[in-house]
């Protein structure tokens, strides 16, 4: 009867004298019969179930009797209060004298109600909550499974369903680049997975014509290099610089393959485009000397007390960018701590300097011939901090510091700390780092968080055990900026 009840009479009893419940379900039979009629006999609406069993609580205490007196019923809201009136007609309760006192109806189906509505609010807030999709994200969830299915697989690595088929692939660095190409009609790409180009992969470039899709940066240029080594390029194309070809267009894509030329073309054009914008490669910002104009810097001796070049105005080169007049026109600014591994050859640096009888300068450690001593020992002892990176490795870790230095694009200090607090240092510094100078180890920990910052270059005393390498920084010992010149 509970479950189909709609109300529920509540009623208090009291009795002068002690009864028990059948006292009490007894007067309710007994002193309603025949009350209200054939229709509303209470022994008849249980029969019919329209009311439930009479629940009576009842305790006796000092001579009286307490208790409550519980009906639920089916019957319509007007029936039911005229048989909860009839229950207060009730005076005597076995041999005692008694009251029977309605205190409430309750109505369960509001009861209900509340637990309908809380119930659905719970609902509305966990089943509903972020589940309703635009047309936009509709369209393109629709556009993602038909890529995924497009997807397949070619000697375990991904591509797109016509690699095989095809007498012409697209070769492209991830799984994320093949499904770009995909969703813009490009089904013939297939990634090698990062900088180790797989045998397969590379077996294959031997027997189509392959385009290699890069993205436009150190790790796109990496899987280039190895892919022509251990493979066969025809063109090249590349994704703007910085940028990876996953993050592009349509319009960029396209363009950006329209655009591509022969793996020969591109070689020479990057040779040319190095040996023109070549900076120093410790990361100073004073540009290399304009190889155009050797014989100028040689006829223009530097004066004897300022190191600033005679040579006529209109060749621009008497003082740096940053207005320094100790930068002389033989590239003794622009190429401090050159890098030992960049040939000299590729462009006139060196063979500038070395001509000029009063510059004396080597382009691979950065030293003068005034003093025999490297320039960003000098400069650190004149102006108090050192202004190129082979400067700033020689007083972090030549000095056995035990710190750790980051630097900016221009080797300027931003800040520092000690070695083991290296970590710290690259992820709570404000701006972001182009360069860290370590004076220990470098672990797999720091560097993953130099990837994550943007730092370029990280020259530490010594290298861990590293797991995996991220493409986008160069990672250099102390020991090849501590070596002299001959040593290269």
């Amino acid at each position: 009867m509970q479950d189909t009840a709609k109300y529920l009479i509540h009623a208090d009893i009291t009795a002068d004298g002690v009864v028990e419940r059948n006292d009490v379900v007894g007067a309710v039979f007994g002193q309603t019969e025949g009350l209200l009629g054939d229709q509303l006999e209470i022994r008849d609406l249980q029969e019919s179930s329209k009311v439930g069993r009479i629940d009576v609580e009842i305790a006796s205490e000092g001579g009286q009797s307490f208790g409550e007196l519980t009906i639920a019923t089916s019957l319509d809201k007007v029936e039911t209060a005229i048989l909860a009136a009839a229950l207060e007609t009730i005076d005597r309760i076995g041999p005692c004298r008694s009251t029977i006192e309605v205190r409430n109806i309750e109505d369960v189906r509001s009861a209900r109600r509340r637990e309908v509505v809380d119930r659905a609010k719970r609902l509305l807030r966990e089943s509903f909550d972020g589940s309703v999709m635009t047309s936009d994200e509709l369209i393109e969830e629709v556009r993602r499974s038909i890529r995924v299915e497009d997807i397949t697989e070619y000697e375990g690595y991904p591509a797109g369903p016509r690699v095989e088929e095809s007498d012409a692939i697209i070769v492209v660095e991830g799984r994320a680049d093949v499904l770009q190409l995909l969703k813009y009609g490009i089904k013939n790409a297939v990634a090698v997975e990062g900088t180790d180009v797989p045998e397969a992969v590379a077996e294959l470039t031997r027997e189509k014509t392959v385009t290699a899709f890069l993205d436009g940066d150190r790790g796109g240029d990496l899987i280039l290099k190895e892919l022509a080594q251990v493979g066969d390029i025809d063109f090249v194309a590349t994704a703007p610089e910085g940028r990876s070809v996953e993050d592009l267009d349509r319009h960029e894509v396209m363009a950006a393959l329209r655009e591509k030329v022969t793996h020969e073309e591109f070689i020479e054009r990057r040779e040319a485009g190095t040996a023109e914008e070549l900076a120093a490669t410790d990361g100073s910002a004073a540009p290399a000397p304009d190889d155009a104009e050797p014989s100028a810097e040689t006829e223009s001796p530097p004066d004897s007390s300022t190191g600033e070049s005679t040579a006529p105005p209109g060749d621009g080169e008497g003082t740096d960018e940053s207005g320094r007049d100790d930068a002389p026109t033989g590239g003794s600014a622009g190429t401090d701590g050159v890098d030992p591994s960049v040939d000299p050859s590729d462009g006139s640096d060196a063979g500038a300097s070395s001509a000029d009888g009063t510059e004396g300068v080597d382009a691979t450690d950065g030293s003068d011939a005034t003093g025999g001593k490297p320039t960003g020992e000098a400069e650190a002892e004149e102006g108090g901090e050192p202004v190129t990176l082979r400067g700033h490795v020689r007083a972090v870790v030549e000095g056995g510091t035990g710190l750790a230095r980051l630097l900016d694009a221009e080797m300027t200090s931003l800040a520092e700390a000690d070695a083991g607090e290296a970590f710290d240092l690259v992820r709570d510094t404000e701006r972001v780092p182009s360069v860290l100078v370590l004076d220990g180890e470098l672990t797999q920990r720091v560097l993953d968080v130099c990837a994550q910052r943007g730092v370029e270059q990280v020259i530490a005393r010594s290298e861990g055990d590293f797991v995996k390498k991220p493409t986008g920084v160069r990672i250099r010992t102390a020991e090849r900026f501590l070596q002299p010149a001959d040593a290269d």
